[in-house]
């Protein structure tokens, strides 16, 4: 009888289960419509997390590796150039992805802007948090300090054990921490600094991100080429090339003047397997700005080398190139002088033989000149000419002659560097029959197709000079700076927090950290052991492993 009642109760159990799972199968899960509010919210949480701020920093890093693989328009437009000439076909596709302007593409500003905006939405929050912690008092004393990763037990008279709570409080206040006592326990806390330097370093790094934009947006850099005796003039006309920031204006140039009166290298010549490296340059400048709003006037000389610049008003003046620069005079028939002056010729190889263009627009009759320049020529097997050493020792200079329509007069912008001959009739060098011209310094020779005569007047060096201003480099740098000290802070201050409690058998101690704290039992018994310094003897103090405390106080 009493096994059929369970049978049936049994099979009454199993009849209600069954239901209740058909009924939940049954039933439609509506899980809740995020509203525009809802997502808005939930893209701002994704947006403003470490794990998103961190991604975004990478991803930061990895996009400006572009920036020094390919040459950028804004420090090197002349090898963008280069660039488009060796590689016709790939060059366009990425100047359309923008790999030419790295620091300026709009991909690079959307991680910029992305990462400013994630850092502020971690930091603020996190700094409320922190103000708040530095106002509250240390939490209250657990009940069971064993549970700490680090406690200890301490037996004393009662008369001792009454002076412990007003000790601790003493001890560790000295100590440095913040301290509230609770009747009988005392709780402590310190290493808020840890938090403050994290913070300090994230902020830091929002300070770097804005200097880096501001500077950039006033900034500006632009490039020229100086023959000795020449002056530079700091304004838009005189740059070969400039590259300016968002927020530029012709306004920021503060007016200079700078003169190269010389331009020395140093080239190696004991060494035998180094004989012609190059061992020094120096720029002999010097300098005079006028007095203007906020400038006073000064004039002052100076030596610019590698990677120590001429430092002006408003303006650093690098070093980044030099070379030759022959002075050659062209005369026509009449002996009319049609063009005089000194010419730069671009360096070829490490002993400077050097490439230059001459185009001679105001001659009766238009015609370029692609010339060679060697210091120490020398002549191959191959009879071709080559340049032993890069100081002038036995300089020759050779022309190849074109003839024709130099193309200056259609508006559009030439390279004069480079001279485009698809117009024009080649009439000495080459297969033009007539062989290329060849001068000493001093030499004038006639020129083919009675264009007239051309001198080798002599040899100047030039300096390629590159004049740059930026006004958030020394707010990147104290950022840096402060970025530093902010993680430095934050790995070396621990965070802790001690409690020590009076007990009916003396006092326990207990400590606990944020993080890993190798020294936490060593705090533990330092608070011991000067609160009660008979427990150094180990007699009367229980600092047994966690572990066992608790199998001991399970029995």
């Amino acid at each position: 009888m009493a096994i059929s009642k369970l049978q049936s109760k049994g099979s009454e159990a199993s009849a209600n289960l069954t239901n209740a799972v058909n009924d939940f199968e049954e039933q439609v899960i509506n899980a809740p419509t995020l509203s525009l509010a809802g997502w808005a919210r939930w893209t701002w949480r994704q947006l403003t997390s470490m794990r998103t701020a961190l991604f975004l920093l990478l991803l930061l890093a990895a996009a400006a590796v572009p920036g020094s693989i390919f040459p950028q328009r804004s420090a090197d437009p002349n090898g963008v150039i280069q660039y488009f000439d060796n590689n016709p076909v790939a060059a366009p596709i990425l100047d359309a992805i923008q790999l030419f302007d790295v620091y300026t593409s709009a991909w690079f500003s959307a991680i910029y802007i992305l990462l400013f905006i994630s850092l502020i939405g971690c930091v603020l929050p996190r700094t409320a948090v922190h103000a708040k912690a530095l106002r509250s008092a240390p939490p209250a004393a657990p009940k069971l300090f064993s549970r700490m990763p680090a406690s200890q037990k301490v037996k004393l008279a009662a008369s001792k054990a009454d002076q412990i709570p007003q000790a601790a409080f003493d001890l560790l206040k000295k100590q440095g921490y913040r301290v509230v006592r609770d009747g009988n326990s005392v709780s402590a806390e310190r290493g808020y600094l840890r938090e403050t330097g994290n913070l300090v370093f994230h902020i830091s790094l929002i300070g770097v991100l804005i200097a880096v934009g501001w500077g950039g947006g006033l900034s500006y850099s632009g490039q020229r080429v100086l023959v000795e005796g020449e002056t530079f003039v700091n304004n838009l006309a005189s740059y070969d090339s400039f590259a300016p920031g968002t927020f530029f204006t012709e306004e920021n140039l503060v007016p200079f003047a700078v003169k190269l009166d010389k331009f020395e290298v140093d080239f190696d010549f004991a060494n035998v397997t180094n004989v012609g490296t190059p061992l020094d340059f120096r720029a002999y400048v010097a300098a005079k700005v006028p007095a203007s709003e906020g400038v006073a006037a000064q004039e002052k000389s100076g030596v610019i080398r590698v990677n120590e610049p001429l430092e002006l008003p408003g303006a650093h003046v690098y070093l980044t190139g030099n070379g030759y620069a022959p002075e050659i005079t062209i005369r026509d028939l009449d002996g009319n002088i049609t063009y005089s002056g000194t010419t730069a010729f671009l360096p070829q190889s490490t002993t400077y033989t050097s490439l230059g263009v001459i185009k001679v627009p105001d001659a009766p009759k238009q015609f370029g000149i692609i010339s060679f320049f060697y210091p120490t020529v020398d002549e191959l097997e191959t009879g071709a000419l080559t340049s032993l050493y890069p100081a002038p020792i036995d300089p020759l200079l050779t022309m190849n002659v074109y003839e024709g329509d130099l193309g200056l007069e259609t508006g559009a912008p030439k390279n004069v560097y480079a001279l485009d001959t698809s117009n024009m009739t080649q009439v000495a060098g080459g297969k033009s029959g007539v062989a290329g011209l060849r001068l000493t310094v001093g030499e004038t020779v006639d020129l083919p197709g009675d264009l007239g005569t051309v001198t080798f007047d002599g040899i100047r060096r030039f300096a390629s000079l590159d004049v740059s201003y930026n006004p958030g480099g020394i707010w990147v740098l104290f950022f840096a700076l402060l970025s530093l000290a902010g993680v430095t802070l934050s790995l070396l201050v621990p965070r802790r927090r001690v409690w020590v409690r009076q007990t009916s058998t003396g006092f326990e101690v207990a400590a606990l950290a944020r993080g890993d704290d190798p020294s936490l039992e060593k705090v533990v018994s330092e608070v011991a052991l000067v609160l009660a310094p008979e427990t150094g003897s180990g007699s009367n103090s229980d600092s047994r492993p966690n572990s066992e405390l608790d199998q001991t106080e399970g029995k």
